[in-house]
């Protein structure tokens, strides 16, 4: 960056800490902002707790300035609550003040300023692109028509397993296969597609964008052009790769798989019964002039990102649980052998059958949240919560790790111990009946993906489970489970090489 930049840049910063600091006494008397740490001039708590505001950093604060609390990250307002009460007050009871969603400059790029549902701000725009995404992806319909599909693919993990002669000697790195299945999961119900392998050249492309979006989206290193604008010259390289990703991601679904899609369409009759996948319903929306060319895109968008990834760490962080507890293991393989019969693959209505494998699965969910902090919220207006101000455009962020991890809400929190959902929790579930466990949210912005998550996590963990007994690598005892935290993702550090070794039926 040159001298001249430099210079302006020093010369805007003391401007604005003396701005700052003359807002902050004029206002300081007026509102009744929530606690925590003494901000400074311009920067605010950025220097004090740094770029890494992940889920148990955040629950260290709860526990010095209690279960409301107010960074200053340079010039954003950072509000994070961490009660069953309060999560329920802002998810629920004030849904719809706190039902915006804060976006940074980086999911700006990704998300075209809100142009997908998931970061849009609550309004009428949100509102019809959750109608338009329910029907074709979010019922129970189709679950139904999707199941033996998400069974066909967990058994293709399987077939392949049972093929690859290390995976019972040296072992594999059992995520790869499963990043397939997933996908194929998905892409089936956006387009009826489906990926042959690994080595699929248009799904190597598509798994590299994604994945370079989510190491973009997902990092800590813009933060501080995000906290403080002034500085955001100094992001102009960053923001640069981010918009090329976007532009090759949305480039690559335009040309690969909406517009196939819609030359299939019209070699065939107009009838309301040919919609055959959810991209065919999404289309059929843009014909009648209810979202544009982009909006579709961005719902494309949506599913890959928070579709795909998200299941998949949540089965990852499941095999790993299991194999570093092989008695919890034992325990599911034989349940569904007393219920189902040995060699009888599960299916997605057995789910109701096999509490203890629905307990295990709520027991990943709680302990390895896939988005622990939830996707942030914001309110448009100034609001109140807990008796505290909280200025207009405040990011809020719902701790639901700290809700479910809480030792004084749960017994022995910090065990994988899924007998809690059969004992002192049994009337606990992931829909959002307590306010303590909210893997998915809860209340309009909650997550509508779990009625395929649960489904398809449960299919495939079961199938494995019936099929292998599921061991670490030689010469370890257990699987390395460090977390990886993102701007409000949580996956495993490093994907394990997990040994699968075969049962005989």
């Amino acid at each position: 960056m040159d001298l001249v930049l430099v210079q302006k840049v020093l010369v805007a910063l003391f401007a604005s800490s003396v701005v700052a600091i003359g807002v902050a006494k004029l206002r300081g008397k007026k509102l009744k902002l929530p606690p925590g740490p003494l901000p400074v001039p311009v920067f605010g708590n950025w220097l004090q707790v740094g770029d890494d505001l992940n889920h148990r950093n955040l629950s260290d604060l709860a526990r010095r300035f209690g279960e409301i609390f107010l960074l200053r990250m340079g010039q954003r307002n950072l509000v994070v609550v961490s009660s069953p009460d309060l999560a329920k007050e802002v998810l629920h009871t004030q849904g719809v003040e706190f039902g915006s969603r804060t976006r940074n400059v980086v999911f700006d790029i990704f998300t075209g300023k809100g142009q997908d549902m998931v970061f849009t701000v609550y309004g009428e725009h949100w509102r019809k692109m959750r109608r338009i995404m329910t029907v074709p992806f979010f019922t129970n319909k189709v679950v139904q028509q999707n199941r033996a599909g998400w069974e066909f693919e967990a058994a293709k993990v399987v077939e392949d397993v049972r093929n690859n002669p290390a995976s019972s000697t040296t072992g594999i790195v059992l995520r790869r296969r499963l990043q397939l299945m997933m996908y194929n999961n998905m892409y089936r119900i956006m387009f009826d597609r489906r990926f042959e392998s690994e080595e699929d050249p248009l799904f190597q492309r598509l798994r590299a964008l994604n994945g370079e979006r989510s190491r973009l989206a997902q990092s800590f290193e813009y933060n501080y052009g995000d906290f403080i604008p002034i500085l955001r010259p100094f992001l102009r390289g960053y923001l640069k790769i981010c918009k090329e990703v976007k532009d090759r991601r949305l480039k690559l679904f335009k040309d690969y798989f909406v517009e196939e899609r819609k030359k299939l369409a019209s070699t065939k009759p107009a009838e309301n019964n040919s919609l055959k996948c959810a991209i065919d319903h999404i289309l059929d929306a843009e014909k009648k002039g209810e979202i544009n060319e982009d909006n579709v895109l961005y719902i494309v968008e949506n599913i890959n990102v928070a579709a795909i990834e998200t299941t998949l760490w949540s089965i990852e962080w499941a095999i790993a649980e299991l194999v570093n507890h092989p008695e919890i293991q034992e325990k599911v393989r034989a349940e569904m052998d007393a219920v189902l019969g040995p060699g009888v693959q599960i299916t997605e209505p057995d789910m109701q059958r096999l509490p203890y494998l629905q307990a295990v699965i709520k027991e990943t969910l709680r302990l390895r949240m896939a988005i622990p902090l939830l996707v942030p919220h914001m309110n448009l207006h100034d609001a109140k919560l807990a008796g505290y101000d909280i200025p207009a455009e405040s990011k809020i962020l719902v701790n639901a790790w700290f809700l479910a991890n809480n030792p004084g809400q749960w017994k022995r929190p910090e065990e994988f111990r899924p007998e809690r959902f059969l004992e002192e929790e049994k009337h606990v579930e992931a829909n959002g009946n307590d306010f303590r466990y909210l893997p998915f949210g809860v209340g309009r912005r909650s997550c509508p993906g779990i009625i395929l998550a649960l489904p398809i996590l449960g299919i495939t963990i079961g199938r494995l489970v019936q099929n292998f007994h599921l061991l670490p690598p030689p010469g370890q005892n257990k699987l390395d489970t460090t977390e990886k935290g993102g701007q409000f993702s949580l996956h495993i550090l490093n994907h394990s090489t997990i040994v699968a070794k075969p049962r005989v039926f």
